[in-house]
């Protein structure tokens, strides 16, 4: 028994002195392995996640609708053109003189929304905006020659009577507001960007 208890003091003796002292490279080297481990997994769960993100992005499709240039050059006074941003119908309009002076003329007060035309355009001869009737969603009538322009020249909706006057302001009508200006800019003189 004795023996045993020797042989087993013999082999505890070994394998302390078989390990490495606790210090600068046991320690060195675990934090390094804890390190690359922590560092693996991030790498991991990003490459997992970024898949999920990447797919919220909007698609080429939608980024192209996002805006839209528009040639107004083939457009004379009294002539509009419907394009299309984002699904909607945008109403471009290029206003004669008597046009313009009908619609900076009215009185304010008259108007269920007031809005100036000159808050409403940014050169005076184009009126650009949103061809949607802000009652129920319609599209108003007005583009075309023989359209019905309701009884102040400019757009009706004919599915509950809305009317709009030349610069595309509510003046009769359950339409609460005023045809929508999109945001657009004109990047040369006969070229607008919508969007």
């Amino acid at each position: 028994m004795a023996a045993i208890g020797r042989t087993l003091g013999e082999l505890k003796g070994m394998t302390d002195t078989a390990r490495p002292a606790h210090g600068a490279e046991g320690e060195t080297r675990r934090d390094f392995l804890y390190l690359l481990a922590g560092g693996m997994g991030a790498v991991g769960t990003v490459a997992a996640v970024w898949p999920l993100v990447d797919s919220m992005n909007p698609a080429a499709d939608v980024l192209a609708l996002a805006s839209t240039e528009v040639d107004l050059s083939p457009v004379e006074d009294g002539m509009s053109i419907t394009v299309t941003w984002r699904g909607n119908p945008v109403f471009i309009r290029k206003r004669t003189g008597p046009e313009i002076e009908e619609a900076q003329a009215v009185n304010l007060a008259d108007l269920p929304d007031p809005e100036t035309d000159a808050a409403r355009v940014q050169k005076p001869e184009w009126l650009i905006m949103l061809g949607v009737c802000t009652h129920l969603g319609c599209v108003p009538k007005g583009q075309k020659p023989g359209d019905p322009k309701g009884e102040f020249g400019g757009w009706f909706c004919p599915c509950h009577g809305s009317h709009y006057d030349t610069s595309g302001r509510i003046r009769k009508g359950p339409a609460p507001t005023n045809l929508e200006i999109p945001p657009y800019e004109f990047i040369e003189d006969t070229m607008i960007r919508i969007g």
